[in-house]
């Protein structure tokens, strides 16, 4: 009975944490300021300064001293702390350090040594009276060096998200420096934890610790990264039980962390590299990234957090002593970073202004600190007044840091190169492959087939798109012709990898494609089976094709069965001939439509994997002029510059990735006419064209595609990607 009660007793106060840190969560970020703030502060009004001064009856019925009740809660916390680094590590977008690693380092490096310093100093003629023990004065001078130098990463992000600066310079080296200042210190934290351990200084288990941690981020950043993919990878497709990818992802974590501490540095260091792991994963789709996202903030996050607040006595400020120590704690957290970060901002080559700025930024503690402290107070490196000083400076920072920020970020200019990049940036986040996160390459061993597999293998290199290659063929040699499909697209995407951003062996790394064989007489059902595993865009390729300009039926059941964005693909001329691949001379007809645009990308990605050449065609006014006069009337006429802003976008989307587009605008004639006319008089071997699926029990784009699949000579790509977009009536 008396473990039930303590079960109730759990159950309740879980129950009354989760509230309060989620109304007060909200309310905080009403006001403009991060959730965590009025989880914190949820705690601090559950606690001993409020609940335990209004209603001490209540506090002590809810928050009981037993032994049992405070492990439960303590359980949690400790749970909470390696979740909450497993999502922080996600979050770390390594890609924008690369971008401004030189003033991001300087700036990290500055803003951790001189608050460090200042925390040092303050630990070193702090009085004894704070201390938690005589013999922890090293172990407490260090672990406030630590907090006063590190900020946090979430806060920090979030904030300069919520005021539209992340594709800003210095947006992104604000992030950036923060990403290698939550890095720094959760090394800081596990060294310091093993000299926590052992009370004392052994140089030689310090060295060890050093040493194993080395080793440690050596193969989680060569091996790891790849074991890791695959793990995550093989468990989104072999595993059928729901939301079974987050359960891998937490075991990866909950394994790392254990080796971090085998080694002798602290469990966070674990979590969180598996955290940064997991993030660089292509496989982490959005689908699966929310699922363990939603776990971590509706649960554990308000949960520990409001703990953190529990633990802090707003009582014990009422201490001259203490309330001197807490602003003195304020003043060189925030002058040290300050100053820190404006002068590692000068020196990584930023203005004054840009300097402040990041000065600003750099200055929020919140959830890393409240890690720390509370790291700190369960290690017994932290008095219970300690603790307290440090939540009110986080808090206080945390505070202070959106409206310094805002105020900074409003004085500063936006140059003509940065805008430019910004606008495309947008753009590309606009576009197709902004959207796309995994695809599905069905095909068989048809030459349709072979070359949807070197399709979608450029795609793949290029555009660093995970695939997976199903393979649709019978049973029968099926495993010889899969090896070829894998071999084609693997050879296409290492290929166009260097025509991209990324070099050859980083495809490896993430983009992996592999084979699985449908049943013969079931290939829709196997398609349909792979389409649940979160792809986004299927690329199909099997024959017959179609009949005349109509489709087969496999084909019209296989896109059915996908249930999402497809592109169709039929191969004619040079590429049925065995090993399709080459140059590829592509056709792409614009209309100006949304549908249209997304086909004018897909032709750009194939155009730079294969170094080849583009032409983009914009067809004006061409299906009214054949409608008979009556139809005509009160119809609309597109405006006479459609046809150049359309074509100028296609040269927009192209020019970021060195593509050169031959563009047309050709008013009147027959629309399919001139499209075939063009194909024999420039020899594009490939015709890429947006569709829109018409209400139909058969596949049907419409009369114009149906006409150049029926009567174009060279290989067709018809791009599905927005069934929303209302229907092409020009070139699509």
């Amino acid at each position: 009975m008396a473990h039930e009660a303590a079960v109730v007793v759990f159950i309740t106060q879980i129950v009354a944490l989760l509230i309060a840190g989620r109304l007060m969560g909200e309310l905080m970020q009403r006001v403009g300021q991060p959730p965590v703030i009025g989880q914190i502060l949820a705690g601090v009004l559950l606690g001993p300064s409020v609940l335990g001064y209004l209603a001490p009856g209540l506090y002590h019925g809810l928050f009981p001293a037993g032994v049992e009740a405070k492990a439960m809660l303590d359980a949690v916390a400790q749970l909470g702390i390696l979740l909450l680094l497993l999502m922080t590590g996600m979050e770390t977008d390594l890609s924008v350090f690369r971008t401004a690693r030189r003033p991001a380092l300087s700036i990290s490096l500055a803003g951790i040594v001189l608050p460090f310093a200042c925390g040092v100093a303050l630990g070193i003629f702090l009085p004894e009276s704070l201390l938690p023990g005589p013999q922890q004065r090293l172990i407490t001078t260090l672990f406030l060096g630590t907090a006063l130098s590190i900020c946090s990463v979430k806060i920090v992000a979030l904030v300069v998200r919520d005021l539209g600066f992340v594709r800003r310079t210095v947006g992104q080296v604000i992030i950036a420096a923060s990403i290698l200042d939550d890095t720094i210190g959760w090394l800081i934290v596990s060294v310091i934890f093993s000299l926590a351990v052992r009370g004392r200084i052994d140089f030689a288990a310090v060295t060890r610790s050093l040493l194993g941690t080395v080793i440690f981020l050596t193969l989680s950043f060569t091996i790891g990264r790849r074991v890791v993919y695959q793990v995550i990878r093989w468990s989104n497709d072999s595993l059928t039980s729901e939301m079974a990818t987050c359960t891998t992802i937490v075991v990866i974590a909950g394994l790392m962390a254990l080796v971090t501490n085998a080694i002798g540095v602290h469990l966070v260091l674990g979590a969180f590299i598996a955290g940064v792991l997991v993030g660089q994963a292509p496989m982490l789709t959005t689908r699966i990234d929310a699922q363990l996202r939603g776990l971590i903030v509706a649960l554990f996050m308000p949960v520990f957090f409001s703990l953190a607040g529990l633990s802090t006595d707003l009582g014990a400020l009422a201490k001259p002593q203490l309330l001197l120590l807490t602003g003195t704690l304020i003043v060189l957290a925030s002058a040290g970073k300050f100053i820190g970060a404006f002068l590692g901002g000068r020196v990584g080559g930023l203005s004054y202004a840009e300097s402040f700025a990041v000065g600003c930024g750099m200055n929020a503690r919140g959830s890393t600190e409240i890690i720390v402290a509370s790291i700190g107070l369960s290690l017994g490196a932290l008095s219970e007044s300690l603790f307290t000083a440090i939540v009110a400076m986080a808090v206080v920072t945390t505070m202070a840091m959106p409206p310094m920020l805002r105020w900074a970020l409003a004085r500063l200019p936006v140059g003509t190169a940065e805008q430019a990049r910004i606008e495309r940036e947008e753009r590309e986040g606009r576009g197709l492959f902004g959207a796309l996160e995994r695809m599905l390459v069905a095909v068989d061993a048809s030459p349709s087939g072979e070359f949807a597999s070197h399709l979608g293998g450029l795609l793949a290199g290029v555009r660093r798109l995970p695939a997976t290659v199903l393979h649709l063929d019978a049973p029968g040699g099926s495993a010889a012709l899969n090896e070829t499909s894998a071999g084609r697209a693997n050879a296409a995407a290492r290929a166009a990898a260097a025509s991209g951003d990324q070099a050859a062996a980083d495809v490896a790394d993430r983009v992996v494609i592999t084979t699985r064989s449908g049943e013969p007489d079931a290939c829709e059902n196997a398609i349909a089976a792979e389409a649940r595993k979160g792809y986004d865009l299927l690329l199909l390729g099997r024959e017959p094709a179609a009949s005349g300009g109509e489709f087969d039926l496999q084909i019209t059941r296989s896109a059915a069965r996908f249930g999402g964005a497809f592109a169709i693909v039929v191969a004619r001329g040079i590429h049925r001939a065995p090993s399709p691949g080459g140059r590829l001379n592509i056709l792409v007809p614009v209309s100006g439509t949304r549908v249209s645009r997304q086909a004018a990308e897909l032709a750009v990605a194939l155009t730079q994997a294969s170094r080849g050449s583009l032409a983009a065609l914009y067809l004006g006014n061409s299906a009214r002029a054949r409608m008979p006069w009556h139809r005509r009337v009160g119809r609309a006429v597109a405006p006479p510059n459609t046809g150049v802003a359309a074509l100028r976008d296609v040269r927009a989307l192209a020019a970021p990735y060195g593509v050169s587009v031959d563009s047309q605008v050709r008013r009147g004639g027959d629309a399919q006419n001139v499209i075939l006319e063009q194909l024999r008089s420039h020899g594009h071997d490939l015709l890429v064209m947006g569709v829109t699926p018409r209400a139909s029990d058969q596949l049907f784009f419409g009369e114009l595609a149906a006409a150049m699949l029926e009567r174009a000579p060279c290989s067709l790509l018809f791009v599905s990607v927005d069934p929303a977009t209302p229907a092409d009536t020009s070139a699509a």
